[in-house]
């Protein structure tokens, strides 16, 4: 990820070699530099708290940002001073504080979800059915390998998920002949190659 300011380039570095996740970089990036664009793009260390704490007031009253964002927006500044800068900000930061909640995400019926399933093209099914079935993010069901799958204790293995962490989910028994299938069809394709 490259930016035009040299300043966010080292910020990335920093957090690249520190292995933080490509979107957390993204965010913390992101809520820098329109940190930095806030205040005309004075330098972060030329600045402090009470720039930090009229950031934060204007992200409210403004553009009325739910309670995480800002809290985000917080974090991102304070991983600035802290790692960056080196300089702390303080813990009596005085905004305001959003009252604004964050909008609950809409779940599907399980009806819902079964017609949803049955307009799917078979290439996407096995990929949407794992995602449900086993409550795997998208990225974790692009990234699974064979070598992952236990189908004696239907179990899959996620290595590296968000967080960077590992964990084990369970593997919905109707999809096990499904991914034999699919596992049979790949070892097919490359017999062929």
């Amino acid at each position: 990820m490259k930016t035009k300011s040299p300043f966010l380039n080292s910020v990335v570095e920093y957090m690249y070699s520190r292995h933080y996740a490509k979107k957390s970089i993204e965010t913390y990036i992101g809520w820098i530099a329109a940190y930095i664009h806030f205040h005309k793009k004075r330098h972060p260390a030329s600045m402090g708290n009470s720039e930090v704490e009229l950031f934060l007031n204007d992200l409210v009253v403004t553009k009325n940002v739910a309670a995480r964002t800002q809290a985000t927006a917080l974090n991102s500044l304070a991983f600035l001073y802290k790692h960056i800068i080196q300089n702390e900000l303080t813990l009596e930061l005085n905004f305001i504080k959003s009252s604004r909640h964050q909008k609950l995400p809409i779940v599907l019926t399980q009806s819902e979800i079964s017609r949803l399933m049955q307009h799917l093209s078979k290439r996407n099914l096995l990929v949407v059915s794992l995602l449900y079935g086993s409550g795997l993010r998208l990225m974790e069901a692009v990234k699974l390998r064979v070598q992952d799958i236990d189908f004696e204790y239907k179990c899959l293995r996620i290595w590296h998920g968000k967080g960077n962490k590992h964990r084990i989910v369970t593997l919905a028994q109707e999809l096990i002949p499904a991914l034999r299938n699919q596992i049979c069809q790949v070892d097919e394709y490359l017999q062929i190659d």
